[in-house]
């Protein structure tokens, strides 16, 4: 048997890809520089897998930003305006790719969720104009680096079907007249690796979603070519974040060496697949969950071993995580100062390792390792722990009526009371919520947690920071403010911190985009709300200015998706609890005098699971969450949220349900094309399609963002159109944020004045 997982996490254990890429980016390094970081985590990488006992190491897994964008450049696929000169895509073109070059004022690429993740990935563009070819040999150098490491290396390849699958048509290009020239450079790119490992590793997790017939006939004719230049090499093809439903008879029928299965996900797809397995096939068992901390229930993924052995001999079966590491923290080692009972519960990605390779051990019918008694005790302490259940919560959940999950009148009713009750102009300005997180208010926040400042004094320079993003914006003449949210280290993790039922890990970091990192908390039991968390800054916000202040909340279903959530109940009580806790907070913050509360749904679509016969049910008790924070609020007071990178066309009737008065969605990458959807829909409420791209250092002038208003104003009436930037600004440097803001709020002017 092999053991291997299917990518391992890049950013290293104290995210050293991190900070050398941000100093590269600021000029305080060089190419060089940065290149040997990334060659040094590779090889560290590569060595805790081959210790743990993974007989296969993967290449290609570690990206400088995304492994999408890598696959771009591979290709050749590089977008017009980057000015490619046909050779081997350098750093510098490929980071404008991802980031857009400021000098020269040339965007991005679009950025959206991975499948039903939080991982960003680079939208690849289509026209009727690309041709795609093999660029460099960077799968081959790593393969033999590898080899001369004495491992063995696993190259790792984006499926052709899921890269094309996932790109973005424009000029009325049709992705499928593509498939003839990306499978020959697919060719290519195998024939290169052919004879230099034994299996090469190709993600298709589209097989686990609805293809359409195009997709279906493509993998034929696709796989079919590539099976022809691998003649050594052996076809690994990984599936993920779900089961192959009716793929199935499709996935068995491709000229194919192995199958890997998320056995996580979707457990009960083993039984039917193992009888139809074709006799030469090898079966890759998905049995450590990658995208959540908890250890896996080593028992339970032996019997399914087990149940593998009875059908197939050991030669033809493979241990590994049920998706990429990726998703999940680096090191449980590294956490120190985690309470020793919850961190016995979990397993990071070095320690999924150690869990793959106790699996094999013990498969391979030697004694089963001590690891698998520590296991059975860990999750026999969890169960029984006595901070795990809270029976007041559980006992709320069933006093929901269904007249919790209402607005007291229509939207029709609340804007026309919104409207007189907040006298905002034509097209009014607001920001997403958090201002730039500079190195003295994170100095601030961690001088506070190490008790080197009292909590007066924390509190008194935090509103000193609260009076300048205040005062700055009052400065800008934005119409509705924010506080700034400079006690907030992450939108997430500042809610978690403050309800009952979660934990928080020092450096359980996982990769967003690039080379921004987020610190999920961990959801291990029921959760409440002990007392307020964001009235006394909102207030004191608000006593700075006569504009309307946003109180600013995150909703349910981000914070349960942006989260390690508990697998021991339903995932959708788990988002009532949480729902319960914010429904208590929007309550108090209204009480307090905040008339304007934003609650952010970013993750709504990313919850979504990919086979569309599950989507309506997940969509229905998502929404009701949403509505359930919001429903006990006045007419007077306006609801907003706000949503990430998404695709909202099949979702747009939800949206709708959610009943917030006003949607701030992120549009300016796509120049404004996500509105057609809202168009369709015909939506009713107000909406803030995003002007400003924040995830670019690229300063909008003013006249960039007045022609997005005039596109948005095709699809908006100029009663409901809202501006602002695409999300928060705390990633982002002053400088650049002041000017953005500038030409954002004289863009907004000179269009009200055009309306006058």
């Amino acid at each position: 048997m092999n053991a291997h997982v299917l990518g391992f996490p890049r950013m290293g254990k104290n995210r050293e890809l991190k900070w050398a890429l941000e100093k590269f980016w600021r000029g305080e390094t060089n190419e060089a520089e940065l290149i040997k970081v990334g060659e040094h985590l590779k090889k560290h990488h590569w060595e805790i897998q081959a210790k743990a006992g993974m007989d296969l190491l993967p290449v290609g897994d570690f990206s400088f930003y995304d492994h999408i964008l890598d696959t771009i450049t591979m290709l050749g696929a590089i977008p017009p305006r980057f000015r490619w000169d046909g050779k081997e895509v350098d750093l510098e073109t490929y980071f404008h790719m991802a980031r857009g070059d400021a000098e020269k004022g040339i965007p991005a690429m679009e950025m959206t969720k991975w499948f039903d993740s939080n991982y960003h990935y680079i939208v690849p563009e289509l026209t009727r104009d690309t041709r795609f070819q093999k660029t460099g040999s960077r799968l081959l150098k790593e393969t033999t680096t590898v080899r001369d490491l004495g491992y063995s290396p696993k190259p790792v390849l984006v499926g052709p079907i899921t890269f094309l699958s996932l790109a973005k048509e424009t000029d009325g290009c049709s992705r499928w007249d593509h498939l003839e020239g990306l499978a020959d450079a697919y060719c290519d790119i195998l024939a290169e690796l052919d004879g230099q490992c034994s299996w090469i590793q190709i993600d298709e997790p589209i097989l686990c979603t609805d293809i359409s017939e195009e997709a279906d006939e493509a993998f034929r004719l696709v796989y079919a070519k590539m099976k022809k230049v691998t003649v050594s090499s052996r076809l690994l093809l990984t599936t993920y974040f779900g089961g192959l439903g009716d793929n199935r008879d499709l996935t068995l029928s491709l000229p194919i060496d192995g199958i890997h299965l998320d056995l996580v996900r979707t457990p009960e797809q083993l039984k039917d697949i193992i009888h139809k397995l074709p006799p030469h096939v090898t079966l890759s068992l998905g049995l450590v969950d990658g995208r959540n901390v908890w250890k896996t229930e080593l028992e339970t993924a032996f019997r399914r071993v087990n149940a593998s052995r009875q059908q197939l001999k050991a030669s033809r079966i493979m241990i590994g995580s049920s998706c990429s590491l990726l998703h999940s923290p680096m090191d449980l080692s590294a956490e120190t100062e985690l309470d020793g009972e919850l961190k016995q519960w979990m397993a990071f990605a070095v320690q999924k390792c150690d869990e793959i390779a106790a699996l094999k051990l013990a498969a391979e019918g030697a004694d089963k390792p001590k690891i698998f008694a520590e296991n059975k005790a860990s999750l026999l302490a969890r169960g029984a722990h006595c901070h795990v259940v809270d029976k007041e919560t559980r006992n709320r959940l069933q006093t929901i009526t269904p007249e919790m999950y209402d607005r007291t009148s229509d939207f029709a009713k609340r804007s026309a009371i919104q409207k007189k009750q907040l006298n905002l102009p034509l097209f009014p300005t607001t920001t997403i919520g958090s201002y730039p997180q500079t190195d003295e208010i994170r100095k601030t926040r961690l001088q506070y947690k190490k008790g080197e400042l009292s909590n007066a004094e924390y509190k008194e320079t935090m509103k000193g920071h609260i009076a300048e993003v205040v005062a700055h914006q009052e400065e800008l003449g934005l119409d509705v403010l924010v506080h700034g949210e400079p006690e907030r280290n992450d939108m997430v993790e500042y809610f978690g911190q403050q309800l009952k039922g979660f934990c928080f890990t020092q450096n359980g970091w996982v990769q967003s985009y690039g080379s921004r990192c987020v610190k999920p908390p961990i959801i291990y039991g029921d959760i409440s709300r002990p007392e307020q968390m964001t009235v006394d800054w909102a207030v004191y916000a608000q006593s700075l200015t006569n504009k309307p202040m946003k109180g600013m909340l995150t909703g349910p279903v981000t914070i349960l998706c942006w989260s390690f959530v508990r697998n021991d109940i339903p995932r959708e009580v788990v988002c009532r609890q949480i729902a319960l806790a914010i429904r208590d907070e929007v309550l108090d913050l209204e009480a307090a005098g905040i008339g304007i509360i934003q609650i952010d749904e970013a993750a709504l679509r990313e919850g979504m699971p990919i086979r569309k016969d599950q989507q309506e049910a997940y969509l229905r008790w998502a929404v009701d969450c949403f509505r359930l924070t919001a429903g006990g609020v006045q007419d007077t007071t306006q609801i907003h949220s706000h949503m990430c990178y998404s695709e909202f066309n099949v979702i747009m009737k939800w949206i709708a349900e959610m009943d917030a008065d006003v949607i701030s969605i992120e549009a300016s990458r796509s120049g404004m094309e996500l509105l057609e959807a809202f168009n369709a829909y015909e939506y009713p409420a107000e909406i803030g399609p995003g002007v400003y791209d924040i995830h670019s250092p690229r300063i909008p002038s003013e006249d960039e963002i007045y022609s997005l208003l005039q596109k948005a104003l095709k699809v908006i009436p100029a009663e409901r159109l809202w501006v602002n930037p695409d999300c928060g600004l705390k990633t982002r440097a002053w400088v650049e944020t002041l000017v953005s803001l500038k030409n954002m709020v004289c863009a907004a002017l000179k269009l009200r004045e055009s309306y006058a």
